[in-house]
């Protein structure tokens, strides 16, 4: 099982690219180092899961929250520009009017 997993892990890095612009802060580059942490001794790695988490150490629940849609409309929400918002605002209200 844990040969597969490593397996999987192996692809994924080969599929998921670095990019050297960002150095400290790239997901490629960590998780390769997080796949060399966790299997040291390669395919022979042993593999106990001594705690409810993923390899990235959020547990399922924080997952859930996270991606949860109020989360993730919050984030969008969170994105928008003042103006954007503006303006979806007083759109919504001449919808409305005009609707009358």
């Amino acid at each position: 099982m844990a040969a597969t997993r490593y397996r999987r892990f192996l692809k994924l890095c080969e599929e998921w690219p670095v990019e050297e612009t960002k150095r400290g802060r790239d997901l490629g580059a960590f998780l390769r180092q997080r796949v060399a942490q966790a299997f040291r001794e390669g395919e022979s790695t042993q593999y106990p899961r001594l705690k409810d988490t993923s390899f990235t150490g959020v547990t399922v629940e924080e997952c859930k929250m996270v991606l949860a849609t109020d989360s993730v409309k919050q984030m969008e929400e969170m994105k928008k520009g003042k103006w954007k918002k503006l303006r979806e605002k007083f759109s919504a209200k001449n919808a409305e009017e005009d609707s009358k």
